[in-house]
């Protein structure tokens, strides 16, 4: 029964002053991670190239610390293109 009580208590102050969710129950985004594009190889640190940057590349050229992307994955053969299988349909309407 307390809890009940608590709880409409709650609701009149909410609904008295106009608080929003916000106010009563603060929250902070998540932090996006954001991660790295560049790598100093000694040390195998990263920067994201956000922010001021660290020691080890500040003032060099920065093309040579990227790290490269993962290789773009074959397309699949598995079967025929679009292209080639309105071909296909073309010549069978042909016949």
């Amino acid at each position: 029964m307390a809890e009940a009580q608590a709880l409409k208590q709650v609701h009149e102050l909410i609904a008295e002053f106009g608080f929003t969710a916000q106010q009563v129950f603060p929250w902070k985004a998540p932090k996006a991670h954001v991660p790295g594009k560049y790598l100093e190889p000694k040390s195998g640190a990263t920067w994201s190239g956000r922010g001021k940057p660290p020691a080890w590349i500040a003032g060099k050229d920065r093309d040579q610390f990227l790290i490269q992307p993962a290789s773009e994955p074959e397309p699949r053969q598995d079967g025929p293109y679009l292209a080639e299988m309105a071909a296909q349909a073309a010549a069978r309407s042909a016949r």
